[in-house]
């Protein structure tokens, strides 16, 4: 039974397979299972490929199944058009187009393949480049508000600048009056003078002026340092937002471009794997010797094809007897005087009608 459908694989003509050898039926099976397995192995490719793609297992099946079926149909086509005629290169030369789709089939295959194997590396590297975008993310949307929230912070340390100059203009203030009082400096007069009092009202009135830009400067602070918290809870919200982007950069481009930076030799000796596989049911039928079923195809194509031109000499020999026929009897007829007659009669008795039929058609139209 598994016998019968690799042959059935194999694209042999079964009836003519049947009638050969053990040792023949075996070898055509041996090809069949080859077609059967690459198949096989496409589909498993495919459908991994599809389900990174899209997510959706039926799906993925559902087209893995038609990319199967496509290349066992393609697979057995070719291997079933390779006649063996003891001529190898002849035959190679007809299967090259097959083996440079082979190459690229097995490419196909392969990189879904490749993207499992290597699963938990490409983790690693997709991560790195998370982490790098993540920051280069962060980086990006922080030139939109950085500008404006240092604009801010800088307002509000010349706000809180001019406190403290005011504050020291206080102090220093407070100090002319204290040492004029205690006689240590000014007029070196012990005691609350005059002098003492003026500059007593002019600290004073510093003072005042203190307290005053004080709160003005306070509110100012606070309505800025609102302006920034808000600047920083949209920078915050921003982040929040695109980062779902990046946590989603793990499709089946971003897999392939992180495969592409692991070491190119072990996905190479992959993809070797795979164009022999992919190439093996073509070199299984041309290394193949020509075998029993071989001799019998030929020679029933040969038969066919002897019965057909024969047939096809015998009509054209049949066409070109008729007419030759036909000219020796029209030549005969040419010269018979009651045949001449006859038809001088029915030409005669049909241009009468014919004026007639001229005579009452010009008659109506009077």
């Amino acid at each position: 039974m598994l016998k019968q459908f690799f042959i059935i694989c194999s694209g042999a003509d079964r009836d003519l397979l049947n009638s050969t050898a053990n040792g023949e039926q075996n070898k055509y099976a041996g090809i069949g299972a080859t077609v059967f397995f690459t198949a096989l192995m496409a589909f498993v490719a495919c459908s991994y490929a599809l389900f990174v793609v899209f997510d959706q297992v039926y799906l993925a099946i559902g087209f893995g199944l038609i990319w199967g079926l496509l290349i066992f149909n393609l697979d057995r086509f070719i291997v079933s058009t390779i006649k063996k005629k003891g001529r190898f290169w002849s035959e190679f030369i007809q299967a090259t187009p097959r083996l440079i789709l082979a190459l690229i089939i097995a490419i196909v295959i392969s990189k879904p393949l490749e993207l499992k194997i290597f699963e938990k590396e490409i983790n690693q590297v997709l991560l790195e480049q998370k982490n790098d975008l993540t920051l280069a993310n962060k980086d990006q949307i922080a030139l939109q508000y950085t500008p404006k929230i240092e604009a801010l912070e800088t307002d509000i340390s010349n706000l809180k600048s001019e406190v403290e100059t005011k504050t020291k203009e206080v102090d220093a203030l407070y100090a002319v009056y204290i040492t004029e009082a205690e006689g240590t400096s000014g007029t070196k007069k012990l005691g609350k003078g005059p002098v003492y009092k003026e500059k007593r009202e002019k600290h004073d009135a510093a003072l005042a002026e203190l307290e005053t830009l004080k709160t003005t400067s306070a509110a100012k602070i606070e309505i800025l340092e609102t302006k920034i918290a808000a600047l920083k809870t949209d920078y915050a919200t921003n982040v929040n937002n695109t980062q779902p982007i990046i946590d989603g950069f793990d499709g089946l481009m971003a897999r392939v471009n992180a495969l592409n930076q692991l070491p190119w030799l072990p996905s190479f000796f992959i993809l070797l794997l795979f164009l022999a596989i992919e190439t093996s049911p073509i070199f299984a039928k041309l290394l193949s010797p020509k075998g029993e079923y071989d001799y019998k195809l030929e020679d029933h194509e040969t038969a066919v094809k002897s019965l057909v031109e024969q047939r096809i000499a015998e009509r054209k020999l049949a066409v070109k007897t008729d007419f030759a026929i036909n000219n020796r009897i029209y030549n005969t007829l040419s010269e018979d005087e009651e045949t001449y007659d006859k038809r001088l009669k029915q030409a005669r008795e049909l241009m009468n009608k014919q004026a007639e039929a001229h005579y009452k058609k010009q008659e109506g139209l009077l």
